[in-house]
């Protein structure tokens, strides 16, 4: 009996073929749901070891039952963003993709799912993962939410959506954005110009997800106001944030002193999200993290939410997600002794 593998790398007999037919009434919407030469379909076809193929408004499905299951899933997702005036590009498909393989069993999570969805003043903004999915429900949920993982994930693009949504919504009176700048020392005095100067390169990816999310008058309106603030974590020294949603983006190369300092500036009326790479640190090597430190302390007390990335939620590039497992699997061997000293000099 022939065998072919399924796409999740198993095993299917000939006999376990079916078929199933889609049908989808808005005949203007195919091109865009089929992608330019049928790539979207291909795209699905390779993921999950199925055949596709059109006639008009039907499409006829070949394969194993769990992926015909799963390609419906991720055809009637790209169909219903379509239906609400979203675009369906590669990046899409390759959400709703990951949405279908990564979610778990009692869970299903489209790319429209109004729990998930964030409205910002120039985009909506919606999960490319199920973990993304879970993150924006916790910051939504949580008055202190605390997200790891690898450069990628999502973690500081989301939380600044949910702080321009929720502003946007007057449910806060100030976005305050901060970060460490260059290390946990914040040693500025080498670099040239005025204090602004030397600060803004380390606060730019900030800077960008703003520009990414409110229109540029109004965003410079609201930042001369002080509505939005962006500033080094040096400056929260002294200060309580009242009605305000704060972000501390790259939290890994604080202290434990500098993040208890931050974490005890929460007001009343206001949230804090604090993201970062605890594989990504640029502290001495004796000097201990304030993040981990801080996720030690207090992930279990109630309104305290944290959400772990792994590099499988990596939503740019594919080859970046199989960078991040590359580093990761080389640490993984460094710390077992299995790679001999000269490794380390290439």
């Amino acid at each position: 009996m022939k065998e072919k593998k399924n796409g999740n790398g198993g095993h299917e007999s000939s006999h376990d073929i079916a078929s199933a037919n889609m049908v989808f009434k808005d005949n203007a919407l195919l091109p865009m749901l089929y992608g330019y030469d049928d790539a979207h379909l291909s795209a699905i076809e390779k993921k999950f070891n199925v055949a596709i193929s059109s006639r008009g408004n039907v499409l006829e499905l070949r394969g194993g039952k769990p992926g015909i299951e799963a390609s419906k899933s991720v055809l009637e997702s790209l169909y219903a963003e379509l239906k609400h005036g979203g675009e369906v590009g590669q990046a899409q498909v390759d959400a709703a993709i990951r949405m279908v393989t990564q979610q778990e069993p009692s869970e299903e999570k489209t790319l429209f799912d109004a729990e998930t969805v964030v409205k910002t003043m120039r985009k909506t903004i919606k999960p490319y993962s199920p973990r993304q999915a879970k993150y924006i429900q916790a910051l939504a949920a949580n008055d202190l939410v605390f997200a790891l993982g690898p450069a990628g994930t999502g973690k500081t693009y989301l939380a600044v959506a949910m702080a321009v949504a929720m502003f946007n919504a007057q449910k806060f009176e100030k976005i305050i954005l901060s970060r460490p700048a260059v290390e946990a020392g914040e040693k500025l005095g080498f670099l040239p110009g005025d204090l602004k100067e030397k600060i803004d390169p380390y606060l730019r990816p900030l800077y960008d997800a703003l520009h990414d999310m409110i229109p540029v008058d109004k965003l410079d309106r609201l930042m001369e106001t002080g509505e939005i603030e962006v500033a080094p974590l040096a400056f929260m020294r002294g200060r309580t944030f009242s009605n305000s949603y704060v972000i501390l983006d790259e939290a890994q190369n604080t202290t434990p002193t500098q993040m208890k300092m931050f974490l005890t500036r929460m007001g009343e009326r206001s949230r804090m999200v604090v993201t970062g790479d605890l594989s990504q640190t640029d502290l001495p090597k004796d000097v201990k993290s304030g993040l981990s430190d801080a996720i030690r302390k207090v992930e279990g007390i109630e309104g305290v939410g944290c959400v772990r990335f792994s590099d499988v939620d990596v939503v740019r590039h594919a080859l970046a997600a199989k960078i991040v497992q590359a580093y990761d699997e080389w640490d993984r061997k460094k710390k077992s002794n299995s790679l001999r000293p000269v490794d380390d000099a290439v």
